[in-house]
C-alpha cells in the first residue's frame, strides 16, 4: 500500500496530502515542478502492444505542483476530535492524565451553551470525568485550571496531525515549517 503523497505548492509550502492516483495524474499532466524527499514509489501500468513493455511511473513522496490550490490559505484547518486529541497528545488539559481516544471528549473552554465557538482556540481535550465536572462553566467558574493554552495549528502542524502514516522524509520536511520541533 502506497502512503499519502505530500503535495507542496511550487514555492515549497505544504498544501495537502494526496493519494498516489492524484499524484500520477499530476505527473501525467506535467504539473509536478520538482520533488523532495528520498522515498519513491513505482506504479506499473499496462503492457504496450507496440513495444511489449509494461509502463512505469515513478512518484516521489513529496511533490511540488504548479496549480493554484492553497488548502487553508487565510482559514483555520478543519477541527476534528481526532486532530484535537492529537494536538493535545491525548492528555486531558484539566487533570493532565493521558487517556485512550475512547475516553476523551472535546471540551469548549467557553461552553457552547454560553456562546463559545467550536474553534481551535476554544476547544481542548478533556477526559469524560473532567468534562462532566466542568459542566457548562468556564474553567475559572468550575475551579479547574487549564494546563495549556489552546491554539490553532499551522498548516504543516495540521498535516502532521491529520496523517497516521507519515514517512520519515515527509515528517522531516513538515517539521521545518512547524512551530514546535520534535525532540
Amino acid at each position: 500500500m502506497i502512503p499519502s503523497i505530500l503535495k507542496l505548492d511550487k514555492g515549497g509550502m505544504p498544501v495537502a496530502w494526496i493519494r498516489w492516483q492524484t499524484a500520477a495524474t499530476l505527473y501525467a499532466r506535467k504539473r509536478v515542478c520538482w520533488e523532495a524527499g528520498e522515498e519513491r514509489f513505482v506504479i506499473r501500468g499496462g503492457i504496450s502492444s507496440r513495444t511489449g513493455r509494461q509502463s512505469e511511473l515513478s512518484i516521489g513522496s513529496i511533490i511540488a505542483v504548479a496549480d493554484r490550490s492553497r488548502r487553508f490559505e487565510g482559514n483555520a484547518p478543519l477541527l476534528t476530535n481526532r486532530t484535537l486529541f492529537q494536538r493535545d497528545r491525548n492528555l486531558c488539559l484539566y487533570c493532565g492524565s493521558q487517556f485512550h481516544v475512547s475516553e476523551l471528549t472535546r471540551d469548549h473552554v467557553v461552553p457552547a451553551s454560553r456562546g463559545g465557538s467550536s474553534a481551535w482556540e476554544n476547544c481542548v481535550t478533556a477526559c469524560r470525568h473532567c468534562n462532566q465536572r466542568k459542566d457548562d462553566r468556564t474553567p475559572e467558574e468550575a475551579g479547574m485550571k487549564l494546563l495549556a493554552v489552546p491554539y490553532t495549528p499551522n498548516l504543516a502542524e495540521y498535516l502532521i496531525l491529520s496523517n497516521r502514516r507519515i514517512l520519515v522524509d515527509q515528517m522531516e520536511f513538515l517539521l521545518g515549517f512547524s512551530r514546535k520541533k520534535a525532540a
